[in-house]
């Protein structure tokens, strides 16, 4: 019967209901894709700056990563490599050797992150390889060839096919030089990095750097990146503690980032609420308008003996059926264009210059496509439009019968 009657008094005010359900499938599919684009560009970010280089999982000696030292290296890379192989959940591990190195040409001197790398593994964990724009990648049997990042090439004066030479120092601190062929060049768009790194072959520089089974790090790459911390966990705990080793996921070597993407998150779904709150007091208003327009028929009811309750049931379900009314449409809305733009991801080529001057190496943003995500916000939006319902409600119901039967 209340259903009867609150589908009547819905259809009895056509304009007004339609007003209602358009606010909130506006609202609630602003709020499925806003969600959506901002998780969506948040993984881009987050992807984007993992992938170039730093990856989602490092392994290194204890205390490396907060104070680096030849005393703090990965000593028994072979054991280490035994067990990363036993574990299902690793697809694939690499291990570099990190030096800062005097670069000199013909024109410059400078000093720079020289890294001794896998290539072929390495074009598998980072997006170095992919990354290149004149010459070409490190191959495994490469010799003093070196991989250059533009910036760094470009203060140096050199191009593909020039001349360096480098100083560093090896593992055991002893002093490491020779001669380099620029083989190619790099551009992640991420300007300090480019400005600052150059890679040789591992099996090139082991002899001059004394890195015999011996390593500044290792990275990991597991089969699910959602699940790098799980893993981290797990390797911390099948790692031999004689290896004096720590695990560490992109969360703890980039926090930093993570940092940075909470607080915009929550920036964005600020601006959002102030959008919300708006749009859920002129709902209110609206409710409330629309309820004391019909303020003498309740009184009417509740003179022939209809309940406080039942008078409030019944208007809470008709306010029920419209957020419904509104609410699904609108997460269906906001859905489908999350789900377009995930496919097809907002294209910022034309500014791609100017992102590289802040260290953003993204020119496309996505949206990200997720049922638990739409539900969630679906859940949100109906429990604040009925929230926002609830006074005008309870307001009119409180009214006694003669008082409502004599409003105007």
């Amino acid at each position: 019967m209340f259903l009867d009657l609150a589908w009547k008094n819905i259809c009895s005010q056509r304009r007004r209901s339609l007003v209602t359900v358009l606010l909130l499938l506006f609202a609630t599919a602003i709020l499925v894709f806003s969600g959506a684009f901002m998780e969506g560009s948040h993984r881009q970010m987050i992807r984007s700056a993992v992938e170039i280089y730093p990856s989602y999982l490092q392994i290194t000696g204890n205390g490396y990563r907060d104070e680096p030292g030849v005393d703090r290296l990965v000593f028994d890379l072979a054991a280490l490599n035994n067990v990363l192989n036993a574990q299902s959940e690793v697809a694939l591990a690499t291990s570099r050797y990190e030096s800062f190195a005097l670069l000199v040409s013909d024109h410059q001197a400078l000093g720079a992150l020289l890294a001794a790398v896998e290539p072929d593994k390495e074009a598998q964990v980072s997006r170095l390889k992919q990354s290149l724009i004149r010459g070409e990648y490190l191959s495994n049997n490469d010799q003093n060839q070196v991989y250059l990042g533009r910036e760094l090439a470009q203060r140096l004066k050199v191009d593909v096919g020039s001349n360096l030479a480098f100083v560093g120092s090896g593992a055991d601190s002893s002093f490491a030089a020779d001669r380099l062929h620029v083989k190619g060049i790099f551009q992640t768009g991420l300007f300090d990095f480019d400005n600052s790194s150059a890679f040789v072959n591992r099996t090139y520089i082991e002899p001059l750097m004394a890195l015999d089974n011996t390593a500044s790090h290792v990275i990991v790459l597991p089969h699910n990146p959602d699940q790098v911390q799980d893993l981290a966990r797990l390797l911390s705990q099948r790692l031999p503690p004689e290896l004096g080793l720590e695990v560490r996921s992109w969360q703890e070597t980039m926090s930093g980032l993570v940092e940075a993407m909470t607080v915009d998150s929550i920036f964005g779904y600020l601006t959002l609420s102030v959008l919300f709150l708006v749009i859920l007091f002129v709902i209110t208003i609206y409710t409330l308008l629309a309820i004391m327009a019909r303020t003498r028929e309740i009184g009417i009811l509740r003179a022939i003996g209809s309940s406080q309750r039942q008078i409030f049931t019944l208007l809470l379900l008709e306010g029920l059926i419209l957020t419904l009314a509104g609410v699904i449409p609108g997460g269906m809305l906001g859905g489908a264009f999350a789900w377009y733009f995930q496919e097809n991801p907002f294209s910022f080529s034309a500014w791609e210059e100017q992102f590289k001057q802040y260290n953003l190496a993204v020119s496309t943003l996505p949206a990200l496509f997720s049922l638990t995500q739409i539900l969630r916000d679906m859940i949100i939006m109906t429990l604040a439009a009925l929230m926002a319902m609830l006074v005008p409600l309870l307001r009119v119901t409180r009214l006694r019968p003669t008082e409502a039967m004599r409003h105007v």
